[in-house]
């Protein structure tokens, strides 16, 4: 008892100055304050429940005084902000941005620097970054770290990945903070290109649930020219810290005042449907920066993909498949090149017979057969097609079908090369009508010594996407950082991969279950994501006796992916063949849209369960998607979100009575009824299942 009192005279004795600030609904308090020794610090409260402790603030620059503590208040100004905006795409057609905002200006005595903490509390969360001033003592400067704190007030159950620089394709694991150990994961899991991990370095964003029932999540909006953020967890008192992705001699971000940090996210409610239906991270970002919009649109596509990852074709021309195949050997042909011209007729005859937009073509270009592993610099040339891939014939063909062609460009990691290549990659892209384009990065990158997630790599994310908009070109990044909001600054980045996704279930251990209600809560807060759903023939033996790989969902999972993962841009993933197969499943995904109006979410429990319903734009039409775990599910649902008084037709695609996403997943029902508003659904989920339905009105 004694010990505790003298902690809490010392805490107390050491404050010098606070400043308290609630969110517009009153729910969130937060607490800012100086210490003693000037060090700026804060805390956060939910309903009087302690979300974070006295946390500290502050960065660490190099060769010179950190921006940590000596600081004192100059001026602490208030505002509130209540106004809204319409994306161009997006889950509901207007945003609202409401929040209170506290600025509070430090002033360094000892080196006369100032830096400024800008906190925004919005009813979902609250969100800061550090600003720094035009100033005579701060220009150029370097930071080496930040000393970002997030003290948290409990051993929470946390959904979580390793702390990897260079990937995001992990499963992500489900424990107590305590629990955290990335030694004890199974590294044998699919991913080709590990970069550097500790035991307790995580990845933001995280997930986490309290005891008490709080849903808490940490992440991170609008990261530009600066490196991802990841948590360095103590295990034994649960404080994370923030931890930046070093560049290739070790520092972690180069800056000119003035200059900004990205935001730090906490949200947190009781009620885990608020976290998902949240747009604070969209709202921290920048209004677009393009004007003429007219040209971003939705894409519902198929494509040359699919059936390299299950074995039945490759992306070389040579057929070998190995990637590595020595520069100076013959390239014979074996029949097994997936991107010729005849076969993309074929998914271009598919896309237009079925009304898709659009056709993707991987492994068009020369290349592939030794692009993989080597750390090698000119790999592809983003212009030189095979000899089997005639590229102004099938420029014609799509053309002549009122398809739109999208094209791949795999860098294998080497981002000089690619961006020496750009613009003619670009020009290109226009000259043959490409109007969208899915990148890559596979590999280890170049310039060698950077990671995926440092400084040098989001800025070239970003800049991409940047150029793409003077093309009018939409963009789709794999195995990039993972998005934080850029998306409403740059519409035109309009999906995005930095998952683990559905592709891994081909090949590797799979995704759990539990996956795909997992990502809603963590990766989709940055921006859509181009997960690939839609695969039919879940099990790989279809294709090759021997193999045990299979997709860990239901059939109708699959489907239901299509409306509780959102995006813009969603593929058709299987083969056409295994479509035709199943014409009466297939017709959900001819049918669903990816444009919203307006977006319902009706029960949420991450790791567990999730049911979403989803208004078309300029349409009465609704989409609704409910998946579950391993664990088989009943659920009753009330369809109040529907329009009073109107009459809709109901598909309902839903699993069968003995249904299991490994014994049966192909197991599958289909039925239609008359529904309204007041109508209650009683659906029942098998493990590893779902249900998705569309709602037609018919008056």
């Amino acid at each position: 008892m004694k010990n505790i009192f003298l902690f809490i005279f010392f805490l107390f004795s050491t404050i010098t100055f606070s400043q308290n600030l609630q969110s517009p609904d009153k729910q969130l308090e937060l607490t800012v304050g100086v210490n003693k020794i000037g060090r700026p610090y804060y805390s956060l409260n939910y309903k009087t429940k302690p979300v974070l402790q006295t946390s500290f603030l502050g960065v660490v620059l190099k060769k010179t005084n950190t921006l940590a503590a000596d600081f004192e208040i100059l001026k602490t100004t208030f505002s509130t902000v209540n106004d809204s905006w319409k994306p161009v795409l997006g889950e509901q057609k207007e945003i609202q941005n409401q929040y209170n905002q506290m600025t509070v200006e430090l002033f360094q005595r000892p080196t006369k620097r100032k830096m400024n903490v800008v906190f925004r509390l919005f009813d979902e969360g609250l969100a800061f970054r550090y600003e720094f001033p035009t100033q005579p003592e701060l220009n150029y400067f370097v930071i080496t770290d930040e000393v970002t704190q997030f003290a948290l007030a409990g051993d929470h159950k946390a959904f979580w990945i390793p702390g990897d620089y260079d990937s995001q394709e992990y499963v992500y694991n489900e424990t107590k903070l305590s629990q955290v150990d990335v030694s004890k994961l199974d590294m044998n899991n699919g991913i080709g290109m590990k970069g550097p991990m500790t035991n307790s370095r995580i990845q933001s964003p995280v997930m986490m649930k309290s005891a008490d029932g709080l849903y808490i999540n940490i992440f991170e909006a609008a990261v530009v020219n600066y490196p991802i953020m990841h948590l360095e967890l103590d295990t034994t008192t649960f404080l994370m810290q923030s931890h930046l992705v070093p560049n290739a001699i070790g520092d972690k971000a180069y800056l000119q005042a003035p200059a900004n940090s990205p935001w730090r996210t906490i949200m947190v409610s009781d009620d885990a449907r608020k976290i998902l239906a949240s747009k604070m991270t969209l709202n921290l970002n920048e209004p677009s920066k393009i004007e003429d919009t007219s040209w971003i649109k939705p894409m519902k596509y198929v494509g040359i993909w699919w059936e390299m990852h299950v074995g039945k074709a490759t992306w070389d021309y040579a057929g070998s498949q190995n990637a590595q195949m020595a520069q100076d050997a013959e390239l014979k042909p074996t029949g097994k090149h997936g991107a010729t011209t005849e076969n993309t007729k074929r998914y271009i005859d598919f896309a237009a017979k079925h009304g898709f937009d659009g056709v993707l073509v991987e492994g068009w270009n020369i290349g592939w057969e030794d692009w993989f592993g080597n750390w090698k610099e000119n790999v592809f040339d983003f212009v030189t097609a095979y000899p089997d891939f005639n590229v102004e014939e099938v420029q014609k063909y799509a053309e002549s079908k009122g398809i739109k062609m999208i094209m791949h460009h795999e860098t294998s990691g080497s981002v000089a090369n690619y961006e020496r290549r750009l613009d003619r990659a670009f020009s290109f892209m226009k000259k043959h009508n490409y109007n969208a384009v899915k990148s890559g990065y596979v590999g280890k990158i170049i310039p060698r010594g950077e990671w995926h997630d440092g400084q040098t790599m989001v800025n070239h994310f970003n800049w991409v996407v940047e150029r793409a908009a003077e093309y009018k070109i939409m963009v789709n990044s794999h195995e990039s950082s993972r998005p934080t909001g850029v998306h409403r600054t740059y519409p035109n980045y309009i999906a995005a991969e930095a998952a683990r996704g559905n592709e891994f279930n081909a090949w590797s251990i799979g995704n759990p279950p539990m996956h795909e209600t997992i990502l809603p809560f963590t990766r989709f807060l940055g921006g859509p994501m181009d997960y690939t759903p839609g695969i039919f023939e879940i099990k790989m033996n279809h294709y090759d006796a021997t193999k045990k790989e299979q997709v860990h969902t239901t059939l109708a999972k699959q489907l239901a992916l299509y409306v509780t993962i959102y995006s813009p841009l969603q593929m058709a993933a299987d083969l056409p063949e295994n479509y035709e197969r199943y014409p009466d499943a297939f017709q959900f995904i001819k049918d669903v849209d990816l444009d919203w109006d307006e977006t319902k979410i009706i029960e949420a429990e991450p790791g567990d369960y999730l049911t979403i319903a989803r208004k078309t734009k300029g349409k009465e039409s609704w989409f609704l998607g409910t998946i579950t775990d391993e664990n088989a599910r009943n659920s009753e649902i009330t369809l109040d979100f529907l329009t009073p008084g109107k009459k809709y037709k109901a598909t309902i695609y839903q699993d069968g009575k003995d249904a299991h996403w490994e014994k049966n997943p192909k197991a599958y029902t289909i039925k239609k009824m008359e529904v309204t508003s007041k109508t209650k659904l009683k659906l029942i989920l098998a493990a590893g299942g779902g249900s998705a339905i569309s709602f037609i009105p018919l008056n």
